[in-house]
Order: structure tokens, then C-alpha cells, then sequence
């Protein structure tokens, strides 16, 4: 029940003034509407039938923002600083912290790599220092460019597995290009037995592991993986929204959201099934 309140004309403007006030610390872009950058087709993440958590989450924002949500489809990210620099759209929602493309906002979550195998095979494997990931008959899948294909190179297995990262990337290169390779690929890759294990970031594996009918397991990554010369090569990673350059008001506008949301974000990313680190 709310306390009684006094109609009198000092109220009213109080409201009124408060009202315009709120409107006001809004972004002018996001008067209009939240232009989100997002994948055309990169499930579980985003498409543009917003099948993905991210298209989710992009209309808690809206919502939250009491704006209509419009998106700028992209195909190449390599060309999406471009893109946001065109005013094509505003707001990447998931990014990491030190994108240069873009301003950062506070973090929203943390999660990390994990490690996906048939339930059935019993492989209990949880760092990069197990001894079963440097056998040359162990087949380990990873995404291009990704921590796993450096941590290849560090334990000399890259080689062994070369004609895997051939094959997931229809024998194109990735050498200053984007080639595109759904997660959903290397599950079913362990579902098959094609291979024994794959590394996989949690946010894009989790879903096809919860829908496979074979049961696997997916377990985090330890984040004690380094390089031969003692450098870190991080297995866990915090997840920001990433801004466009040109448009810096907007970073306070979705720092407050996450603040006032996070409860409601949170929750579809646990639908999802992704598991989440502390902060």
C-alpha cells in the first residue's frame, strides 16, 4: 500500500518536473530507439529471427529504456567499427572489456572456456595440464583464433589438429578475414565421436549441450593456463556492452540498466544454462 498523497499544484509540478527530468537523463539516441549491433546468424548468441540470449537481453534494455529495440544485422565483425562509426548502430551486448572498437560499459557478467566430452567416455579433464590433452590420438576441437588454438600451439599439438581446423573452416583461411564456424559444429563433433573433447567459450556451448540427446558433460576450464614463457593465457572472461565511440552518453544509460536489471539478465543467462563466474 502507498502513502497517501497531497494533490496540491506543488505536487503536480514536482511530478512533472521529475518526469522530464527522467526523460532528459536519457541518451538522446535512446529517445528514439536502441540501435543494437548484432550477428545475422551467430546462435546461440543473436539472428535476426532473435532466437539468440543476446536478442533477449537487448529487449530487457528496451524495456527498461521504454524504447523500441532496432538492429543492424551484421555478417563480417571485422567491419563493425566501421559500421557503428556510420551510425549504422549503437550497442554491441555482449563484448569483451578491452575491445578497442568500443566504449565499455560495467561488467554484467563473468563466465568461461569449458571443456565438452561424452558423459559416456568418463574423460575427467578440467586444465590444460593434463596429460591426456598432449596425446597425439587425443582429438581436441577448438574455435579459430580462440585461446584454445594458442594453447595448442603451447602443448605442440596444433599440428595434429590441423586438418580439424581445416575442416570446421571449409579449408578457407582466416587471415584477415572472417569465417564463420557454429559452436553447435564441435558438439556435435564430441556427440559423434569425431572427437574426444572440445574447448568451447560456456556462453556459446551451453545451449547445444543441454539439447543434445547424447549426454556430455561441460565442465570450466581452470584459469591456470600459460604459455611456454610464463605469460597467462586467461581461460575466464567478464562480458561488458560495448558503445559506440560517438555516442559515450550512452554508457551511463546501460550501467543503469544492468544496475536496475541485472536481477532480469541474469536469469536469462542461467536459462540458458551458462555458467557464471563472481564478478
Amino acid at each position: 500500500m502507498f502513502p497517501e498523497v497531497k494533490k496540491s499544484r506543488n505536487t503536480w509540478l514536482g511530478v512533472c518536473l521529475s518526469m522530464a527530468l527522467s526523460l532528459l537523463a536519457l541518451p538522446a539516441v535512446a529517445a528514439n530507439a536502441l540501435n543494437v549491433c548484432a550477428g545475422k546468424s551467430e546462435l546461440p548468441f543473436s539472428n535476426d529471427q532473435q532466437q539468440g540470449f543476446e536478442n533477449k537481453i537487448a529487449a530487457v534494455i528496451g524495456k527498461a529504456l521504454n524504447v523500441p529495440v532496432n538492429y543492424f544485422w551484421w555478417t563480417n565483425p571485422l567491419t563493425l567499427q566501421k559500421d557503428m562509426e556510420a551510425g549504422k548502430c549503437d550497442v554491441l551486448i555482449g563484448t569483451d572489456p578491452q575491445d578497442p572498437r568500443v566504449l565499455a560499459t560495467k561488467p554484467y557478467y563473468r563466465s568461461g572456456y569449458v571443456f565438452v566430452t561424452r558423459k559416456d567416455r568418463e574423460i575427467d579433464v578440467t586444465s590444460w595440464d593434463h596429460p591426456y590433452l598432449k596425446e597425439k590420438s587425443f582429438r581436441i576441437g577448438v574455435m579459430p583464433d580462440s585461446p584454445g588454438k594458442n594453447m595448442l600451439l603451447q602443448i605442440n599439438r596444433f599440428d595434429d589438429m590441423f586438418d580439424y581446423f581445416t575442416e570446421i573452416q571449409n579449408f578457407q583461411s582466416t587471415r584477415n578475414r572472417y569465417v564463420h564456424v557454429p559452436p553447435s559444429r564441435l558438439v556435435d563433433d564430441v556427440k559423434n565421436m569425431h572427437l574426444h573433447m572440445a574447448m568451447l567459450w560456456a556462453p556459446e556451448a551451453a545451449r547445444y549441450v543441454r539439447a543434445s540427446d547424447v549426454p556430455l558433460n561441460m565442465v570450466l576450464v581452470e584459469d591456470n593456463a600459460k604459455k611456454s614463457n610464463g605469460e597467462k593465457i586467461p581461460m575466464h572472461y567478464s562480458v561488458v556492452m560495448g558503445v559506440s565511440k560517438q555516442h559515450p552518453e550512452l554508457v551511463d544509460a546501460l550501467n543503469k540498466v544492468i544496475e536496475t536489471h541485472g536481477t532480469e539478465i541474469t536469469a536469462i543467462l542461467k536459462t540458458e544454462g551458462i555458467p557464471l563466474l563472481s564478478l
